[in-house]
């Protein structure tokens, strides 16, 4: 950011003049001050802003779409008018392409002045009454609608210049003069003063937004004589957006001249996620950096200095590596829970610009060009033109398309500034965003990211599910929302959830297990660093191992060609790409002839809105009459008018519908008693727009006994050979009573009555039919479930006693996998006792590996000591001994005598100290001379801590812990005095090194030159 510095020099001297004369900012602000004639900068700078710009271009048929002639201007319905950001852009620009806009430049170019003439003048602020002023969501629309005007400013005349100045300078004297009080026009939009909160509706947007409100007056007119005041709110609201106390007074670097430990809200779990509408939700994850790319560019347009804010946000690295572990191949993070702004491509573009184009983080660079790959052929798809779809209104276009065009600027001015950042290559980023982590009960989340995976447990409240994307693919298992993953519903409830999180600092692997309790049993995930994933249920429910598969056309996409194919035992299928589902609809329904007195329709997915509604059942043997019209009908309930005599009445103007209150509702149904038993074999069924998207049709011989005759839709593919490929894209193996169906384009693992299940979910496809037909492993007890997948054992108590035994692992001759604990070698494999608490999960990975003989004994202590112990015999034998990922040794074992094999090079996994891989504070910003305090937790000898004058750090154990030491390991030279702290909550310390704790604090009085601290070990 070097820069920066030389600007705030110029800025001094002569403002945009200087800058300009200085090619510092040949693309942004010679447009700025030059209007439309003026960008030499030659075209876009970089092919991603190529990319924004055809995009762009495109979307102007759009925008034109919404102009109102009659009134010579875009409307302000949903602030429509902000499309004059993109506008401005392109008539700034080089390139314009009229067949691609569809509106010749000179139209556009009108519509566009007299539209900011317009909404200048009409602006509470300068007079007027339609708009403005109001913080939530106005002065959002304001800043783009101000960058525009900027961008435009020798084409304006003198009253709507002077408009768009009074509207810069005003909106910050309101804004300022609130204080830290509420807007009272924005209703509940409220940032809670300077405390925040975090729970359900987090208060970081709010900040944001009363920063925003300030930013373009600060960038325009800084020389106004209110604007140390600005600036001081500005850097209040904008410090603490990102706010989290136990960090921030570990502290006390000077942001802006002022120090973060002085912040005062509570913004962020302590686990660093935001939550809004009641859910993680990526949208709000980002909002820290989408408001930073809106202010920054209003300062960089106008040649003003950045804020130093804008760039060293307190807890925004922290934020950011919660991202890198969502993230998808889109570049997008990935939303497990609700679906509100989910697949919102053109609006998830400016958070990843500003970090990398302002920031120059490659690891953003990276997922921003992923995202803008796909833009082109999202805007494609239908409805064709728009940049925000699937789960957006059409409300949210003028919004992403001036935050196109921000990010676009963000690139001309990076362009000027050292070049294009780089992108890290995919193998690169998957590195550095690999990790696992418990965010906590509240938040709902237990996530890892692997290289070739992404999983997860949810629990949040009605987004109850186990997730897995392999290769993180956005596009092939529908992930948000009310989509059911595996557990067949997401709104059941959670009794008991138990987490366990596998890091590679201490553990020498990645990886989770999830383990949760419902009313009718358990059910569990574990995770593995392959991207391979195990899920076992004691059948919590009928119809489990449900994953719903997108199947769309969307050439450009990896994997929407329109068509999944999927491949088992019995064959291949591919289904084609379904049209959205139309509404009205008819499904004529045989089968073998029953003899019944009652049959119903019993619903497995409703329509999403509206649920279920038939204008009529009928049901019939063979050509025969109507038997349903002679019978009663009855329903799980009904609206007013709806109810279910209607579906037999022969009227086909009537009808029955659910109840409003039981629209979700999967498992609604509409019986008919025929009166007496008879013979059918088919039924016919019309449904009203409500059609049910899954249901069953049954017969009971009493009402209360049910059987199955039919389902709908029909399965396409149906197996019992335990194992399914997906599209070539995943690799499923089973092991369970109950068939694999595919069933349009959902896949149920376990497709029948709720039974037990174990299904192992590997990211490659290719060996899936191999593994259906290993050994399996055995527990000797129904409660544990076991299985080796990738090499790993996965062990699992689905129960709520403790339970031991002996598991029994099939192996190969010759080389034998050994895990911790106590094993045997037999002919077949090994037989390895375990002991497991209630509800409790392990996952093992093999520490070593022994060729042997049968009889041999095992003891596996840690990854660099195993105890071996021949049977009786006569004479010496000579075993072969291999660590994992380590050279194979000899081992002489005599008959009867336990002898210890220890490599000494090889790290004892799983280590005990407690601070190894934790989070430390300070985080990013350091004060001066302090580096990141993680390199005295990264297990990482040649990395260490160097305090600066007097520095402290903070490990955060993540909960409150025994602690019985704490030790430091300092570098070679003069150690300084150094005093260990600990405390509970993270804001008031005590001397001590043992006790309850989650906090420990190591303060030093460091000097220049002294030792630096390589690291702190914490015992339990």
């Amino acid at each position: 950011m070097g820069e920066l510095n030389r600007r705030k020099a110029l800025a001094g001297v002569g403002g945009v003049a200087a800058l300009l004369a200085s090619g510092l900012l040949p693309g942004v602000a010679r447009a700025a001050v030059n209007g439309s004639g003026g960008n030499a900068a030659g075209g876009p700078p970089d092919p991603v802003a190529a990319t924004y710009l055809r995009v762009l271009l495109r979307h102007t048929r759009w925008a034109e779409q919404q102009f109102d002639a009659a009134a010579g201007i875009y409307p302000a319905k949903d602030f429509t008018f902000a499309v004059v950001l993109g506008n401005a852009l392109l008539l700034t620009r080089p390139g314009y392409d009229e067949a691609t806009a569809g509106v010749s430049q000179a139209t556009l170019k009108a519509h566009t002045l007299a539209t900011i003439k317009h909404f200048a003048a009409s602006n509470l602020l300068t007079g007027g009454t339609e708009w403005g002023r109001k913080l939530f969501f106005d002065t959002t629309f304001q800043s783009y609608f101000l960058l525009a005007a900027r961008l435009l400013w020798t084409d304006l005349d003198d009253v709507t210049k002077q408009n768009v100045e009074r509207i810069t300078t005003e909106q910050a004297a309101y804004t300022t003069a609130l204080g830290d009080r509420d807007d009272p026009t924005s209703g509940d939009w409220t940032p809670n003063g300077r405390k925040g909160g975090f729970v359900g509706d987090t208060k970081l947007e709010e900040m944001g937004v009363y920063a925003q409100s300030l930013a373009p007056a600060l960038a325009w007119t800084p020389g106004d004589t209110r604007a140390k005041d600005w600036r001081d709110a500005f850097g209040t609201w904008s410090r603490n957006e990102g706010g989290l106390p136990a960090a921030d007074l570990a502290n006390p670097r000077l942001v802006d001249g002022v120090p973060i430990d002085a912040n005062t809200a509570t913004n962020l779990y302590d686990t660093f996620l935001v939550e809004n509408h009641g859910s993680f939700g990526p949208h709000y994850q980002e909002e820290l950096w989408r408001t930073s790319g809106r202010n920054a560019m209003h300062f960089l347009a106008a040649g003003t200095p950045l804020p130093e804010v804008l760039t060293a946000q307190p807890n925004g690295e922290l934020l950011w590596r919660t991202m890198l572990l969502m993230t998808s191949d889109a570049g997008e993070p990935l939303m497990p829970m609700v679906a509100d702004r989910e697949h919102l491509y053109g609006r998830d573009v400016i958070p990843l610009a500003f970090r990398a184009q302002v920031l120059g983080d490659r690891h953003a660079a990276r997922a921003e060009a992923d995202l803008a790959a796909r833009l082109e052929p999202y805007q494609a798809y239908a409805p064709a033109d728009r940049i925000t779809k699937f789960s957006g209104e059409p409300k949210y276009e003028p919004e992403a398309r001036a935050e196109l065009a921000i990010s676009y600027l963000l690139h001309e001015w990076r362009a000027s500034h050292g070049g294009p950042v780089t992108p890290a290559s995919t193998k690169e980023f998957d590195v550095r965003a690999a990790g696992v982590a418990d965010f906590g009960a509240a938040p709902g989340l237990l996530a890892h990211r692997s290289p070739a995976a992404w999983a997860a447990t949810v629990t949040k409240p009605g987004f109850v599910k186990f997730a897995w994307q392999p290769h993180h693919d956005d596009w092939l298992f529908v992930l948000g929302g009310a989509n059911p993953m595996l557990l067949p519903v997401t709104n059941v409830a959670v009794r008991e959830r138990h987490a366990t999180t596998y890091e590679k600092v201490r553990d020498g692997f990645d990886g989770t297990i999830g383990v949760l309790r419902f009313d009718a049993g358990y059910a569990a995930l574990a995770t593995l660093p392959t991207g391979a994933a195990v899920y076992a249920s004691t059948g919590v429910a009928e119809s489990e191992g449900v994953l719903n598969v997108y199947n769309l056309t969307m050439p450009g996409v990896p994997g929407l060609d329109g068509d999944r194919t999927y491949t088992a035992a019995e064959g291949t299928v591919t289904l084609k790409a379904q049209a959205a589902p139309t509404g009205a609809r008819t499904d004529d329904l045989t089968f073998a002839p029953v003899t019944a007195r009652h049959v119903r329709m019993l619903g497995v997915q409703p329509e999403p809105t509206y649920g279920y509604s038939l204008w009529t059942l009928e049901v019939r043997d063979g050509d025969g009459p109507d038997l349903a019209r002679a019978g009663t009908a009855s329903a799980s309930s009904a609206s007013p008018g709806k109810e279910a005599k209607y579906a037999n009445d022969g009227d086909p103007a009537t009808r029955w519908a659910v109840s409003t209150s039981d629209r979700p509702r999967a498992d609604s149904w509409l019986a008919i008693d025929l009166g007496t038993p008879q013979t059918i074999d088919r039924v016919r069924l019309s449904w009203e727009a409500a059609a049910g998207r899954k249901y069953r049709v049954e017969t009971s011989p009493d009402g209360v006994t049910w059987t199955a005759v039919a389902t709908y839709p029909v399965p396409a593919l149906r197996s019992t050979k335990r194992w399914l490929d997906v599209d070539g894209r995943a690799g499923i193996v089973v092991d369970g009573p109950n068939p694999v169906t595919v069933t349009g384009d959902r896949v149920t693992l376990s497709d029948g009555p709720a039974a037990p299940l174990l299904a192992e979910l590997y990211p490659d496809s290719s060996n899936a039919s191999k593994l259906a037909g290993r050994a399996r492993v055995t527990t000797g007890t129904p409660a544990v479930r076991a299985t080796v997948t990738d090499g790993f054992l996965v062990l699992l108590n689905l129960s709520g006693a403790a339970a031991s035994g002996t598991a029994t692992l099939p192996q190969d001759g010759g080389a034998y996998r050994l895990y911790r604990g106590e094993q045997s070698l037999t002919r077949a494999g090994t037989e390895l006792s375990y002991a497991l608490a209630a509800a409790e999960g392990r996952v093992e990975p093999p520490r070593f590996t022994v060729r042997g003989p049968a009889g041999l004994k095992a003891v596996v202590r840690d990854a660099s000591r195993v105890d071996l112990t021949m049977p009786s015999g006569f004479l010496p034998v000579v075993v072969t001994v291999t660590p994992d990922g380590g050279r194979p040794r000899p081992v002489v074992l005599p008959p009867r005598r336990t002898v210890p094999v220890v490599f000494g090079d090889v790290r004892p996994y799983p280590l005990a100290d407690v601070a190894l891989g934790r989070t430390t504070f300070p985080a990013a910003p350091l004060p001066p001379g302090m580096s990141s305090p993680a390199a005295a937790v990264d297990d990482d000898p040649a990395t260490a801590w160097r305090p600066g004058p007097d520095g402290r750090m903070v490990v955060d154990l993540g909960a409150v812990t025994a602690v019985s030491a704490v030790e430091l390991a300092w570098t070679p030279g003069r150690r300084p005095p150094a005093t260990v702290e600990t405390s509970t909550d993270g804001s008031t310390y005590e001397t001590a090194n043992t006790g309850p704790a989650r906090y420990v604090a190591v303060r030093t009085g460091w000097r220049s030159g002294d030792a630096s601290l390589a690291r702190i070990s914490v015992r339990t």
